[in-house]
């Protein structure tokens, strides 16, 4: 998986391109274009025990606004905002949005850990639908297009897999 992730801090704000992949050994992970090996777990709500070619990094993450994060590792903060290539670009601008009956469809094999509307919900372009949790982490599944619940597939604790249809909107 590839993200664009923008970081300020003392250094001012840089963009960084980072590719994700899973490997036998925890994760590879290329950063802008130089590889790392690394492996992260959470050992509590926010808190990431990341160790980086032999070096660990207890990393403390907060929620700010929007798709922001406010980062603190050691005597260091950071402000990021990770830009998701699955997310629709037209989505982030308010003036293109998906037209007619849209299925909402699992992205990954996982398991549905919340159901955020029902059927007969008006929801928004963007606006959270469902959270599908997957290889440890969370991902909010969003509504495509302003419109109504149609109709609600999933489940609280269902397994789901790629492509599985969750839901309609109308």
């Amino acid at each position: 998986m590839k993200y664009e992730i923008q970081l300020e801090g003392l250094f001012g704000k840089k963009t960084h391109s980072v590719e994700l992949e899973r490997n036998s050994n925890g994760w590879r992970i290329i950063l802008d274009g130089q590889a790392v090996d690394a492996d992260a777990v959470q050992i509590s709500p926010y808190i990431l025990s990341i160790l980086l070619n032999g070096e660990s990094h207890e990393v403390r993450i907060t929620p700010e606004s929007g798709s922001k994060l406010k980062l603190q590792t050691r005597t260091q903060e950071f402000g990021a905002e990770v830009i998701d290539p699955r997310s629709w670009s037209g989505r982030r601008h308010g003036h293109v949005e998906a037209q007619g009956r849209q299925q909402i469809v699992a992205p990954m094999p996982g398991k549905i850990v919340r159901v955020l509307v029902k059927a007969g919900d008006h929801v928004e372009a963007g606006q959270g639908l469902l959270v599908v949790e997957a290889m440890k982490m969370q991902n909010e599944i969003r509504s495509p297009k302003t419109g109504i619940i149609e109709r609600v597939l999933a489940k609280e604790g269902q397994p789901v897999t790629a492509g599985e249809v969750l839901a309609w909107v109308e």
